[in-house]
């Protein structure tokens, strides 16, 4: 599982080193970079990737919607590889998108992980401190131990 949070600066090339604890979830089959719903980048193992894709595959063409997730699921992911060191390269597209300079932040969702400029992370940080004094907030997507 990807948890935690990491500060971490690309290289020189635009390379970013993975933090160890993530890299065994992605080298034995690979993983996919893509763009992210907040402006972020999700690296998925090639596993998550290719069921999201096969969901996506499976929607109506005739559904704009459907489309318009198709579009961002295919037209914006890398496979990306990873040397011995625990680096891969990331696209310039999507080092532009996610307002990548040197410095990032590497964010655990469980079974992916995202990619975040630390202006966007502190916005995303504050949102998180908010939802303590809105306990309600999440009461209608049923967390509880079943």
């Amino acid at each position: 599982m990807f948890l935690g949070q990491f500060c971490h600066n690309l290289d020189d090339k635009g390379r970013l080193i993975i933090p160890a604890r993530y890299r065994d979830r992605l080298v034995p089959d690979g993983a996919y970079i893509m763009h992210g719903f907040d402006q972020n980048l999700m690296v998925l193992p090639a596993s998550k990737y290719e069921q999201i894709s096969q969901r996506v595959n499976q929607m109506s063409l005739t559904d704009s919607n459907a489309r318009l997730l198709k579009r961002l699921v295919f037209s914006t992911a890398e496979k990306i590889e990873i040397d011995k060191v625990g680096r891969f390269l990331m696209p310039q597209f999507q080092r532009q998108f996610a307002g990548l300079d040197s410095s990032l932040v590497v964010v655990g969702m469980g079974d992916y992980f995202e990619i975040w400029s630390p202006e966007a992370w502190g916005k995303q940080s504050d949102a998180l401190r908010q939802v303590q004094s809105d306990p309600d907030r999440f009461a209608a997507l049923n967390l509880s131990f079943s």
